[in-house]
């Protein structure tokens, strides 16, 4: 006798219930929604790219995490994010497009991430991103955020937060102390709430020494309302000037002002964009760990609930493309974790009481010799955009009504022998089990 196999996935992937995956589509169809009404053109690009492609600006961690495919020739991985594919779009088909040009993706990457709750090494994201050729003006680094809003807003979820920094802050200072390994110094900071600020301020102490890691600390102590926090950092930043100057330090004085300057101008136009004070913060931790972020970054955590991470990220890359053109083409984007965003609502009970529209309106029963007369009414229903189905396996009316039942379908349309000869259709409730004959003539033109 063949030994059966036990069905099962791999860890780190994620299967749902079919409800899940109707509320789980839901919830995508909502914010895909709100990102075409504000001007993004749905695309997508291929699951498997060049790995020279992926990894051209990427090191550390992410390369670390690509599933490479094992080819001698023409080395191949799959995508980790859609940022690298989409700017490769751009540079491919720059002729093609307009400019600026906002995109919206929904679809699967892949990390070798380690194992650990609400984690995947495959998931979804969706993306908005908005690039041009040699300008991009900083309010578009605001416009993303406000659609991030919006979607959340769109499916009912109001308690996020927006937690904003400008990287030309951190590595203006870093610039101003002398520090070479910048990249490392970052790498620390990233990790701050995950390793805790003791162990943070230590590695970096090791690191670049005491005296330079007193000016880190205090600038990653500045916290508070979003207007003290960006009028502590002009008054972190003047003091600095002053006690700092020679010409490389105040090319790091002069950077990590233009910094502050644009992190006030995304957030005053984040404002202006309807974005609710109490979904913003200015948090000087943030550094996002892929590298090609040159700006303005951000992470969004669910309040009281910030222990499971960001469900959505993003940030400013003026280089992305440089690898691919001599033309610069600086761009902007936002990425909402889909996968990791539902694990996160399942987790806190948000998705056990989201409210979804019938997934259909009727079931239509046939009762004896009457398919014919089934099809008809369904096809009529249809025509008018309304969710139906026949009851195709031939079984007894009560089957088929607990079948409604556990579909949540709230009306059966009943039609047996009787009904077809006078012209009638039984109309049954299932919410409070009420039966009606009714006259099909006057009940099509009632409900239709």
């Amino acid at each position: 006798m063949t030994k059966k196999i036990k069905p099962s996935i791999l860890p780190g992937f994620m299967e749902l219930s079919t409800k899940e995956q109707l509320i789980f589509n839901d919830i995508v169809s909502k914010m895909s929604k709100v990102y075409e009404q504000n001007g993004c053109m749905p695309m997508d690009t291929p699951i498997i790219e060049k790995e020279e492609i992926l990894l051209a600006k990427s090191a550390g961690e992410t390369e670390k995490q690509v599933y490479r495919i094992d080819k001698e020739k023409n080395k191949q991985a799959l995508r980790f994010d859609l940022t690298v594919p989409f700017v490769r779009y751009v540079v491919q088909h720059m002729n093609e497009l307009v400019f600026p040009f906002k995109r919206y993706q929904f679809g699967k990457v892949y990390r070798g991430e380690r194992n650990q709750k609400g984690r995947y090494r495959e998931f979804y994201q969706l993306d908005i991103d908005i690039v041009s050729p040699r300008k991009l003006d900083i309010t578009n680094d605001a416009f993303v955020i406000s659609l991030a809003a919006q979607a959340f807003e769109s499916i009912g979820l109001k308690d996020y937060r927006f937690q904003i920094s400008n990287r030309k802050i951190l590595s203006g200072l870093l610039e101003m102390l002398g520090i070479a390994e910048q990249q490392e110094v970052m790498g620390l900071i990233d990790k701050y709430d995950k390793i805790g600020k003791e162990n943070c301020i230590k590695e970096i102490e090791e690191l670049v020494g005491a005296c330079k890691t007193i000016y880190i600390g205090e600038l990653l102590e500045i916290q508070g309302r979003v207007d003290d926090v960006i009028k502590q950092m002009k008054a972190f930043n003047q003091k600095l000037g002053e006690q700092f100057n020679s010409d490389q330090e105040q090319m790091g004085y002069f950077k990590m002002r233009i910094g502050i300057e644009e992190l006030e101008e995304v957030i005053n136009t984040v404002r202006l964009l309807g974005v609710n004070e109490q979904n913003l913060r200015v948090e000087l931790k943030i550094i996002r760990g892929l590298d090609y972020y040159t700006g303005t970054v951000f992470e969004t955590v669910i309040e009281r609930n910030e222990n499971y991470g960001s469900i959505c990220s993003g940030g400013r890359y003026d280089n992305l493309a440089e690898l691919y053109t001599d033309m610069k083409i600086p761009g902007v984007g936002i990425s909402i974790g889909i996968t990791r965003l539902f694990f996160v609502l399942k987790e806190i009970g948000f998705v056990g009481s989201y409210t979804l529209e019938d997934t259909l309106d009727y079931l239509i029963s046939p009762i004896g010799n009457t398919l014919k007369e089934c099809i008809k009414v369904n096809q009529a229903l249809q025509r008018q955009d309304i969710k139906s189905e026949i009851y195709l396996n031939k079984d007894p009316l009560k089957k088929q009504l607990s079948y409604a039942d556990a579909k949540e379908i709230s009306t059966v349309i009943i039609i047996g022998e009787d009904e077809v000869e006078k012209g009638q259709l039984i109309i049954k409730n299932m919410k409070n089990g009420e039966q009606t004959k009714v006259s099909r003539k006057e009940w099509f033109k009632r409900e239709i």
